[in-house]
């Protein structure tokens, strides 16, 4: 393909290898150029899965090579601000995995960069593509269930023991379950229905070696609508993963978007057909009324898709078109994960629109 983009990853942890590399390696629009890595393991995986691709030592190496057009950061969130700063300012159109950035004066900093060197600064909240997502989205936007009174979303796991050697579970400035999870649900939450009005959060520690939160609840208040983002540790029987409330009916939705695990597993798009496409045990329920007609039943899922993400990114910078996932739009979640701390610390619900720095 005429036009490919040469991609260089930092970092191969989680992210960069489950979430970004197999993606990139897939797509005809790019090439995965160039990985950073300075772990052992990684580097014999990368030889194994990417023979072409060029493994660098260090990160100044990728911001020297005029090669390179996107960067995509996938370090640890501490390293975020900085990486993504470098690279601006080297030139490079830049993808960063969330969250964004520790603070929001960080995010604004790089925005900033990014309106003045001319480049794509993005955030990977692929949740936007999960199958769940996607037919959530379509549920509300058709108000099948009429005005929405309540919402409530949940990303839970089952892991009693903290795990070692893990940053994310480490006392570290952007580790914890909110900045890892919260980031997701919050986007989703803004992408559904806007900036809240108000914010309530209860963030803990439930684990007896937990160092950081393992668990939390958001409360975004809008008028007339009341919405719940939960994640924890110590969920092991399965919740649903939405709760839709309108005046007209409910719907419910179990299971998690199968990319994550097909990605973990070594499948991509390109040895698995049909991709993102989630088994009809998982379909949400629904029990309405519209136009008179009672509804009671399943709704097909949408098809999930990370790869939209990344072809959405090939479209903006190739012809300059702003990215689907704003830096903006990520900016305003860091923001409201601030005032989610905030909130738990005081034990009080804030005017998040009265906040200074909150909309850029």
């Amino acid at each position: 393909m005429e036009n490919r983009i040469n991609v260089a990853l930092i970092g191969f942890g989680l992210s960069g290898r489950v979430f970004h590399a197999p993606l990139i390696a897939c797509m005809p629009e790019f090439n995965l150029s160039k990985i950073y890595t300075t772990n052992p393991d990684s580097i014999r995986r990368i030889k194994e899965l990417y023979p072409k691709t060029s493994i660098a030592s260090d990160v100044g190496e990728v911001m020297k090579d005029e090669s390179i057009q996107l960067v995509i950061v996938a370090s640890p969130n501490i390293s975020h601000f900085t990486t993504a700063k470098e690279a601006i300012i080297s030139e490079k159109h830049v993808v960063v995995e969330k969250p964004f950035t520790v603070i929001s004066k960080e995010a604004d900093n790089l925005i900033a960069l990014s309106r003045k060197y001319g480049r794509i600064l993005s955030v990977y909240h692929n949740r936007r593509w999960d199958s769940d997502f996607k037919t959530v989205r379509r549920v509300v936007e058709s108000r099948l269930l009429g005005d929405l009174a309540e919402c409530e979303i949940h990303f839970d796991r089952f892991r009693n023991c903290v795990k070692e050697n893990a940053w994310r579970e480490e006392c570290a400035p952007g580790s914890g379950i909110l900045y890892d999870l919260g980031s997701h649900l919050v986007d989703q939450a803004i992408v559904l229905f806007g900036l809240p009005d108000s914010i309530f959060a209860d963030v803990r520690i439930q684990r007896t070696e937990g160092k950081v939160d393992d668990s939390f609840e958001i409360i975004m208040g809008y008028k007339g609508l009341k919405v719940t983002l939960k994640a924890g540790m110590l969920v092991r029987c399965e919740l649903p993963r939405y709760i839709l409330l309108g005046d007209k009916g409910s719907y419910i939705k179990y299971g998690m978007d199968i990319q994550e695990a097909d990605l973990g597993s070594g499948f991509t798009p390109v040895n698995k057909q049909p991709w993102g496409k989630e088994p009809e045990k998982n379909y949400g329920t629904i029990n309405t009324t519209v136009n008179g007609l009672n509804i009671a039943g399943k709704i097909e899922s949408e098809i999930g898709d990370y790869r939209e993400y990344y072809a959405d990114i090939y479209k903006a910078i190739s012809w300059k078109e702003a990215a689907a996932v704003s830096p903006v739009d990520a900016r305003n979640v860091i923001r409201l994960l601030e005032l989610a701390n905030e909130s738990s610390r005081n034990r009080c619900t804030i005017d998040v629109k009265t906040q200074d720095g909150y909309v850029v």
